[in-house]
């Protein structure tokens, strides 16, 4: 196996992280690098096993061929330089050629939730500009719906039956074009991620920002990859978390991924996937694996290491995965606009209970007080990573005035308060906005709350998190309804409206009636004071 690794195998932190230094070539190119290298090396080597109606392989010598074939559909449909592409698919090989060969045209990709509604698909379509969406059926009938309100939209490369041009036909008659140039500093992909103080906002990443995760990755997987190592998430590739924590990093690596359109996580399924493709690590949000604490261990299962984040595990979680798993869960801490910043290692440090670990070699993180000053260990702040960061995004696409807005000097601000101690373990506190995080997403209420006010019959909204065992937090909407509305079955039909027109994953658990919204002087509803109902 070729060594590309940035840091290594597991070693004492401190000198990991005095003796690390970035080192990313100006022409670093994420298609160049996570298939056409290994397509030219090794055109053999196995880089996807998916798990669809019949299991196959892909080998990068296929992927690399069936990407640059991609690249020519999409330079034939007049994709170059800095245009998007959306890619709305779940865990699959088109996800993965429509990505690389979008890079090959030195254009952007816009990874997007398969289970996302109409609204969301319109406001991310709009809100980039998307010239091009690759999609299967199910999405080709929302974009149906929507079509007239993305002028930008020009074509719909459809994977299967469905409205728009046929995405495998056009591949195979296509003749490979070379690829654009397009080097570190290049924009690559527009990662949507939630808020409060408006609608969603995109995340515009360069290439390098895969390195920016190698560091985490390689030292949470414990000196990833080892010989045998196999890679699989449950998480969408439409996330950052499903994409860049394991995706990427494994074709990167040259290490076979694990594909499987899992519509509902459920845990027998996924020992048996674990266990029959011989998945050596994954990624796995604190839900997956409360879950499977749940369910019965085959025979088979043979799990090297375990990569979490989003939440705290606590100490049982802990102990359960060491005694039925053998395997101690590293945790770890990112953001979309600046992604595995923390990290714990078990071959590196004391694994605590709770904390996120400590910062990863590359990376500058502190808490900061409200002037931007950083405070002592002990002292509550909020999180913040310095910039020059590779990992950390180009800006929110078209919102300059926002990035700028995320900035504290030097500091990216995450908008999460923390509490490091005087070992350099950061413990996570609380948010210092109002994303809801249920289930490993980090979910803004405005989407939500938009919807639910688009309903005739509801005049205000408001949707916060609330405590859930096995979610962490699940959406609870508060809703005042016109005078005079009919409440039997219309907290259903909200619930539903939101599953329909937003994404299931957004949808709330809990519809409340209420007869006003507390607000602030300037008009502003105060989720926080509902947080507690």
């Amino acid at each position: 196996m070729t060594d590309r690794r940035v840091v290594g195998g597991p070693g004492d932190w401190a000198a990991l992280r005095a003796g690390f230094r970035w080192d990313i070539p100006d022409d670093f190119n994420m298609a160049e690098a996570c298939c056409d290298s290994w397509a030219r090396d090794e055109p053999g080597r196995v880089a996807l096993t998916h798990m669809g109606d019949e299991t196959r392989d892909w080998t990068f010598g296929e992927l690399a061929d069936a990407s640059d074939r991609m690249a020519a559909v999409l330079a034939r449909a007049g994709i170059g330089r800095g245009d998007r592409v959306g890619v709305l698919l779940g865990q699959s090989p088109e996800t993965l050629i429509a990505h690389l060969a979008t890079w090959k045209r030195a254009a952007i990709s816009i990874p997007l939730f398969s289970l996302f509604g109409p609204d969301a698909l319109a406001f991310r379509l709009g809100d980039s500009g998307a010239r091009v969406v690759v999609t299967d059926a199910a999405g080709a009938d929302k974009l149906a719906s929507i079509r007239g309100d993305l002028p930008a939209l020009e074509a719909v490369f459809v994977v299967g039956d469905g409205e728009g041009r046929d995405f495998w036909a056009e591949l195979q008659a296509a003749t490979p074009v070379a690829p654009e140039r397009a080097g570190a500093e290049d924009p690559a992909v527009i990662i949507y991620t939630s808020g409060t103080t408006g609608p969603p906002k995109g995340a515009l990443h360069a290439h390098r920002f895969l390195v920016g995760h190698l560091p985490s990755v390689e030292l949470h997987h414990e000196g990833f990859p080892q010989p045998g190592d196999v890679g699989w998430t449950p998480a969408d590739w439409a996330w950052i978390g499903g994409l860049m924590d394991m995706a990427m990093p494994c074709l990167y690596h040259g290490v076979r991924l694990v594909s499987c359109r899992m519509r509902k996580f459920d845990a027998a399924e996924a020992y048996r996937l674990i266990a029959g493709q011989k998945v050596r690590n994954l990624f796995l949000p604190p839900t997956a694996l409360k879950l499977m604490r749940q369910a019965e261990v085959p025979e088979g299962v043979d799990i090297r290491t375990i990569g979490s984040g989003g939440e705290a595990l606590g100490a049982d979680l802990l102990d359960w995965a060491r005694d039925a798993l053998g395997v101690t869960i590293n945790e770890f801490y990112g953001q979309t606009e600046c992604n595995l910043v923390l990290a714990s290692c078990a071959g590196s440090m004391e694994v605590r209970p709770g904390s996120m670990g400590q910062a990863v070699p590359g990376h500058d993180v502190a808490i900061l007080d409200a002037e931007g000053r950083e405070v002592t260990p002990g002292t509550v702040g909020e999180i913040a990573v310095k910039r020059p960061d590779p990992v950390m995004s180009l800006g929110y696409w078209n919102l300059p005035e926002k990035t700028a807005e995320k900035f504290i000097g030097d500091w990216m601000r995450t908008g999460d308060l923390g509490v490091m101690d005087a070992d350099g373990y950061f413990t996570y506190v609380s948010r210092d906005d109002d994303v809801i995080s249920s289930a490993g997403y980090r979910i803004g209420p405005t989407e939500i709350e938009t919807c639910l006010t688009g309903h005739p019959d509801v005049v205000m909204a408001a949707a916060v998190g609330v405590p859930d065992e096995t979610r962490g937090e699940v959406v609870k909407a508060y809703v005042v309804l016109r005078a005079g509305a009919a409440r039997d079955g219309l907290a259903d039909a909200l619930i539903q409206r939101v599953r329909d027109k937003v994404s299931p994953h957004v949808a709330p658990r809990q519809v409340a009636f209420v007869d006003e919204l507390p607000m602030t002087a300037t008009g502003k509803i105060m989720r926080r004071a509902l947080r507690g109902g």
